[in-house]
């Protein structure tokens, strides 16, 4: 019988009185994509850590093809034997493909000397082999998420090792993105490459995952077949009861057409991505926006926030904003959560409190000074409306959990008591029971009367909003009621069907 590619048998890991992992068990068989799931904070990255030679476990044993892990010192042996993809880019930005790809193992030529020459062509070997079409000059910082993806697969099929752990690698992708990268990993799969896929979007696993292995509370709970289990079995196994799961919004109350905006967009453009947009947006309303990643509707959204230049104007409760200031939309009453929280959303090193309210420092003490105490009051109130599951203010958010690091950033949107909310892939990255939380907030918060701007790629993101716009090519294309077809809004968003 041929031994797993990896097998993790009974680890166990604490961090002090909290317990990261009890029995974290997985065995993932040769040539498979094998699906790793579970709520923030089951335990899945402590095991990544643990199969990637990060941290030594407390208890358990993990085995390489039967084979015991090499020491956690030993790093080239286990660079051979695993790699891992994260949703944070691994690459140096400023050195070009080649370069990254032969990170201090640079061939060299006379004299022990480093050559391009020789760089440059065994790079341009490696992706090609691999059939990544990167060019091997180019800056790594000019890669496309799915590009540097591709780029450290290769990388690590290099350095030998033929499993590797993809860490919600589709995240910051749009669907024809994440065709392409599916399609890359069939390829992969048929030319011997076994890997680990870790997501929070579960039709996913159903698409690319031949068997799926469950984290519930440390433990794990349940490995079986993707073909013999459904989706409310898969969550069902990942929260211990789906019945508590509801549809969030089933109930929301009409809003009036007569009502006045409570944001308004005239003849708004962004340079080179978005061109004479006229939107409404009214109190108590959620209006959704979707579209391709060229769309423009991401840029739109940043404009909004004052983080893009812009022309045309944006007015909020009938007052102007000043185009391209983040202060100027912060004090005309816009609360703004980015796309990306490990890039935009929050500063790590710093606290909950620090992070929920550094967008209204100056109203928590006199001459522009914080008092601890009125802050971390602020933040208290905050943690408990948005259910953060934290230790306390003081807290590093960077300790914090995906859900709850964006429950954070959520908190930061909502603390200066905004009229509106501008928000970019609201549930990004996050467990189920955390989605329903955070758009939770934002069905109670705009049935409070203030407005929502909601653009995302998840259709279930979608469902919430009273009304949802489709962009294309930087212009609104399409409007939609509540009760919108999906197969209709796809095909918008695709371009399928157009001239």
């Amino acid at each position: 019988m041929t031994p797993a590619v990896v097998e993790a048998i009974g680890i166990a890991k604490r961090f002090g009185p909290t317990v990261a992992l009890a029995d974290g068990s997985l065995s993932v068989a040769p040539g498979e994509t094998h699906a790793l799931v579970g709520r923030n904070g089951a335990g899945k990255s402590t095991l990544v850590s643990v199969l990637t030679g990060l941290l030594r476990p407390d208890a358990g044993e993990v085995r390489f093809a039967g084979v015991p892990a090499p020491p956690p010192g030993d790093r080239a042996a286990w660079r051979a034997l695993v790699a891992c993809v994260y949703q944070r880019p691994s690459v140096v930005g400023e050195l070009s493909v080649a370069e990254n790809l032969f990170l201090n193992r640079q061939p060299r030529g006379r004299l022990g000397l480093l050559s391009r020459t020789r760089l440059r062509r065994e790079a341009a070997e490696l992706l090609e082999s691999w059939a990544v079409p990167v060019d091997p000059d180019l800056p790594a910082r000019e890669l496309t998420v799915e590009q540097r993806q591709l780029v450290e697969i290769a990388g690590a099929l290099s350095l030998g090792a033929r499993f590797v752990i993809l860490d919600e690698p589709t995240a910051q992708l749009e669907a024809r993105a994440i065709a392409r990268l599916f399609d890359r990993l069939r390829d992969l799969r048929a030319q011997g490459v076994t890997f680990v896929f870790i997501s929070h979007h579960l039709p996913e696993i159903f698409q690319i995952c031949q068997r799926v292995t469950v984290f519930r509370d440390a433990r794990h709970v349940l490995t079986a077949p993707v073909h013999a289990l459904g989706e409310d079995e898969l969550v069902a196994a990942m929260i211990g009861d789906a019945r508590g799961l509801v549809h969030v919004g089933a109930d929301r109350p009409p809003v009036p057409d007569a009502a006045e905006p409570v944001l308004e967009l005239t003849g708004v453009g962004v340079p080179g991505f978005v061109r004479d947009v006229d939107l409404l947006v009214r109190p108590g309303e959620i209006v959704g926006v979707a579209g391709s990643a060229a769309s423009g509707k991401r840029q739109l959204a940043e404009a909004v926030a004052g983080l893009r230049p812009r022309s045309g104007e944006v007015r909020v409760r009938g007052r102007r904003i000043r185009a391209s200031s983040v202060p100027a939309a912060l004090r005309g009453g816009i609360g703004y959560l980015p796309g990306d929280r490990t890039v935009d959303g929050f500063v790590p090193a710093l606290s909950v409190a620090e992070n929920a309210t550094m967008t209204i420092a100056e109203r928590l003490g006199p001459a522009g000074t914080v008092r601890p105490a009125r802050r971390d009051a602020l933040a208290r109130k905050l943690i408990t409306s948005l259910d953060v599951h934290t230790a306390g203010p003081h807290q590093p958010v960077a300790e914090l959990s995906g859900g709850n690091s964006q429950k954070v950033v959520m908190a930061r949107a909502l603390a200066s008591d905004p009229d509106v909310l501008v928000l970019v892939q609201p549930t990004a990255g996050v467990d189920v029971r955390s989605k329903q939380s955070l758009l939770g907030a934002v069905d109670a918060e705009t049935r409070r009367g203030r407005g929502a701007l909601l653009v995302s790629d998840e259709l279930a993101d979608l469902r919430i909003c009273d009304r949802v716009l489709v962009m294309s090519a930087g212009r609104v294309i399409a409007e939609h009621p509540r009760g919108w077809d999906e197969t209709e809004l796809v095909a918008e968003i695709e371009g399928i069907g157009d001239d």
